[in-house]
């Protein structure tokens, strides 16, 4: 059932990976990875069309990090760009927003989320700002309370002090199965202008198959948390299902949306995403027969991804690995991947949480050691600036 809180208008690891032409299923690297568990046609959404793709990039790339643009965070998880070129993090366990000044570093707290209850994988996740921020002022997130995971939207007014200028939560959408594991949490805005979210399934994989579950899918919304219109169920939020547990999305040039998921025992996933499609969870991880499911586009051994964010650029996913602790390339060509996965820093800054274009061959990335799986260092979790190719 779905609840708002008011009435709204209507390693090339060859022997890990396989490539397919489609689409499908976190592991004992499932569980946040850690070891203890685990010409252009688009439909709704961005959907992958039969549209012929510009040129594959090239096979191969590089990673070179440029610089640790703030480090002594704690618990990050989202990241969202400002107009200007600053960036906002949230942090699971402390419920707050913080603003980084990408030229000199300088962090500031902007103030704390109510509502949120921090609790093994739960807590502040994703964040993403309004498309009509230049004007509305609203940052979206995903949050866990003491009853479900939720959306809410705050409204960030930088003429007030420091710790004082976020307003008070207004609830989107609530209703989204919580667990101490597979909370999802990944939102974005689309193309399209609609807010998708990335569910997980909460320890409870049949909910990942019950279209009437918000449990274990990715789900398409208004900017005011109803149901966008030209969802492939009528009247429901749900776009795609079948999912353990997704963390990442992104969306290509032409407007293709693909998402990363969490594995349990053997293959964790990115997927090229349509509308209504299954993802075979819990019938199916990775690649299946099975033609009801939808298989991934790339697959990996649990240890070597555990997927988190991804960004898409110039033609390649990147992908952020948690227990895998690298960050994997892949090249695209269409909604297939045009050539083996290419993994960089594998093992330097450990656990890798969330990746987004920085413009260009630039992307941001953040660490996550200090979220109770990874060894912190010094100066974790980090915010890094990386180039690419």
């Amino acid at each position: 059932m779905i609840v708002r809180s008011r009435i709204l208008p209507a390693v090339l690891a060859t022997t890990a990976l396989l490539f397919v032409a489609g689409c499908s299923g976190d592991g004992a690297g499932g569980s946040d990875g850690g070891v203890s568990d685990g010409g252009r046609s688009t439909t709704p959404g961005g959907a992958a069309s039969a549209t012929a793709s510009p040129a594959a990039p090239a096979a191969r790339g590089s990673v070179k990090v440029l610089r640790t643009v703030a480090d002594g965070l704690r618990t990050p998880w989202g990241l969202a760009p400002l107009p200007g070129g600053d960036l906002l993090v949230s942090s699971r366990d402390d419920a707050t927003l913080t603003r980084i000044d990408t030229r000199t570093g300088r962090k500031t707290e902007l103030g704390r989320i109510s509502g949120v209850s921090p609790a093994g994988e739960g807590g502040l996740l994703g964040i993403a700002l309004s498309p009509d921020f230049a004007s509305d002022r609203m940052v979206y997130a995903y949050f866990t309370s003491a009853s479900d995971n939720r959306v809410v939207r705050v409204r960030y007014d930088e003429n007030k002090p420091s710790g004082e200028q976020l307003g008070a939560p207004d609830t989107v959408f609530k209703g989204i199965p919580k667990g101490r594991i597979h909370n999802g949490g990944r939102i974005a805005f689309g193309p399209d202008g609609m807010l998708y979210a990335g569910t997980g399934e909460s320890g409870s994989g049949d909910l990942a198959q019950d279209r009437a579950s918000l449990g274990g899918k990715i789900l398409r919304l208004s900017p005011e948390g109803d149901p966008a219109p030209g969802n492939p169920f009528p009247h429901s939020p749900v776009y795609s299902y079948g999912h353990r547990n997704v963390q990442g999305l992104a969306w290509d040039s032409r407007q293709r949306l693909f998402a990363s998921e969490f594995g349990q025992d053997t293959w964790d996933e990115l997927n090229a995403i349509t509308p209504g499609g299954d993802y075979g969870w819990p019938d199916a991880e990775g690649k299946s027969s099975d033609k009801r499911f939808r298989s991934p586009l790339a697959q990996w051994h649990t240890d070597q991804a555990s997927p988190s964010g991804i960004a898409y650029a110039n033609g390649v996913i990147w992908m952020a690995g948690l227990r895998g602790e690298r960050l994997w390339r892949v090249p695209l060509h269409g909604t297939t991947a045009s050539a083996p996965p290419q993994a960089f820093l594998d093992g330097t800054y450990g656990r890798l949480r969330t990746v987004v274009p920085a413009g260009g061959d630039r992307l941001w990335l953040l660490t996550s050691n200090t979220d109770g799986r990874g060894d912190p260092k010094k100066g974790d979790d980090r915010l890094l600036e990386l180039r690419v190719s």
